[in-house]
This record gives structure tokens, C-alpha cells and sequence, in this order.
């Protein structure tokens, strides 16, 4: 088996995600294993903040990776490989929760003592999960992943348009057209 550090040239660090990603495309499985220890972190304190819990976020990464790795040749940039693979991890985190349903705490979710054994509030919090759930998977793709790195992530303006490489200026646009989306589609719940 050959090493990374066994092949000439720049180390496996040393190159770009473009430049790994498109040897990964052409099958070459150490280019993809630097691509998986480069961006696993990241998708799994990602994908934990979504599904609540790091077991499951390893699940969730996992399966994101089968996905990237099928999909790799579909790539059309590969220098918006994080982002790419970002994306793929927020749509198999959300989808995680649907299969998961409403039977299955968000260890996440911390809700007040008396009221968290409360059936009725419990049915309400629950509902009320389900449909931010759905109003998210309304938004535009590039709004969801904004939305979810700011509010879910914690990631600050800078951060996200480095994840998304967008400008800043396109960050604090998308995240305002999804917080006016969410807020329209959850009026009910006001």
C-alpha cells in the first residue's frame, strides 16, 4: 500500500481541496482519506449541534462521506469542496432527525424541569421542531446552510463565507432573506 508520505511532491496537506478533490474523482482513495481527515471534524461538531448527539453525528458523517465519495465526480468546482461536503451533511443530519421522528429526544434541547414531563408542552415543543424542520427544507440551499452555520454552528459572518466562499456581504443577505423566511413560515407558533 502506498503512504502519503511515501509519494514525491507536496505533502497530502500541502495541496488543495480543488486539486484533491478531483484526483479523489478519479478514484484515487488516498487524495479522498486526506479530503475525509481534512473536513471530518468540522462536519461532525457540525452535524452534532443538529442531531444532538456525537454517536450519531459519527452515523450522520459517515453517511455523508458514502454520499461525497458516490457524488465526487459531480463536483463541478472543487475548490467549494468544504462547502460542498457541508451541504451534504446538513441535508443527512436533517434527514437523520426525520427517520429518527418524534419519539427520540434532542439531547440538544434543554427544556425546564416540571415542563419537560408535561405531555402537552412536550406535543407543542415537538410540533413546533417539526415545523422549523420543514420551513428550513423551504428555504433555498445557500439560505439553509447560512441559517444553519450561524444559528445552529455558532460560526461568526467570516466563518460562513469562508465555509461558503461567498463574500461576507452575501453571508449577512442570505442569512436576513432566511431569518424573514423562517419568521413568515413560523408565525403560527408565535
Amino acid at each position: 500500500m502506498v503512504r502519503p508520505e511515501d509519494v514525491d511532491g507536496p505533502s497530502w496537506g500541502e495541496l488543495s481541496d480543488r486539486i484533491l478533490s478531483e484526483r479523489a474523482s478519479d478514484g484515487d482513495e488516498l487524495a479522498f482519506g486526506e479530503i475525509v481527515r481534512r473536513h471530518s471534524g468540522l462536519m461532525r461538531a457540525y452535524t452534532a449541534r443538529i442531531v444532538g448527539s456525537v454517536a450519531d453525528a459519527d452515523d450522520v458523517v459517515q453517511e455523508a462521506f458514502v454520499i461525497a465519495w458516490k457524488q465526487l465526480p459531480n463536483l463541478r468546482d472543487g475548490a467549494a469542496l468544504k462547502a460542498w461536503l457541508m451541504k451534504i451533511a446538513g441535508r443527512e443530519a436533517f434527514a437523520f432527525l426525520r427517520r429518527r421522528g418524534n419519539d427520540q429526544p434532542l439531547d440538544g434541547i434543554d427544556i425546564a424541569g416540571a415542563e419537560s414531563t408535561n405531555p402537552e408542552h412536550v406535543a407543542v415543543h415537538t410540533a413546533r421542531l417539526a415545523a422549523l424542520s420543514r420551513a428550513l427544507d423551504r428555504l433555498p440551499e445557500a439560505q439553509r446552510t447560512t441559517w444553519l452555520l450561524r444559528e445552529v454552528g455558532g460560526f461568526s459572518y467570516d466563518e460562513i463565507a469562508e465555509q461558503t466562499d461567498l463574500p461576507v456581504s452575501t453571508v449577512r443577505g442570505n442569512l436576513a432573506r432566511a431569518r424573514s423566511g423562517i419568521l413568515i413560515q413560523m408565525e403560527g407558533w408565535r
